[in-house]
């Protein structure tokens, strides 16, 4: 597990201008926060640096690209060996479908979130591409009917000081 990072108000609160908009300039940072330009941009190249930032990402929305319906698959991989799991894994990833993978705790093995055309193509993705392969020994299927994003990332508050 990666070690955390000792992060001040400053730092904090670039993260969270960061997340809500990251196309925000260097000069609007450093006005909102307080700070020269400079100095925003030597604190965003060290949380660069530090891991803390991993990288800028562009949204899209599915629907406006003819992939209107969302789903949920639970996938219980059988048996549940490194061996079957690169590959599986691998081949996920690659299907243009798929939005995110996380490899679970419990009962299911895997959750994927997938984006398609419509039920007939979710039909397809899911026997096709998941309960074709002899490793997959059930999936389960929820569609997405709303979807939120929630607030910034910051780390947890240290014991204690929520009560201030």
């Amino acid at each position: 597990m990666a070690e955390s990072v000792a992060l001040d108000p400053v730092d904090l609160h670039i993260l969270r201008l960061l997340q809500n908009d990251a196309r925000t300039t260097y000069r609007e940072l450093a006005a909102e926060v307080g700070v020269a330009p400079s100095t925003c941009l030597d604190r965003v190249t060290r949380l660069r640096r530090s891991g803390v930032i991993l990288g800028h990402r562009l949204a899209l929305d599915p629907a406006r690209l003819g992939r209107g319906l969302q789903a949920l698959l639970s996938v219980q991989v059988r048996p549940h060996r490194r061996e079957l799991i690169g590959p599986f894994v691998e081949r996920i990833r690659a299907l243009p479908e798929s939005r995110a993978l996380f490899h679970l705790t419990g009962p299911d093995d895997y959750l994927v979130h997938v984006a398609v055309t419509d039920t007939a193509d979710l039909q397809r993705l899911v026997v096709d591409e998941f309960t074709s392969r002899r490793e997959v020994a059930r999936v389960e299927t929820r569609l997405i009917f709303q979807q939120w994003d929630c607030g910034p990332l910051l780390p947890p508050m240290p014991v204690g000081a929520q009560d201030h």
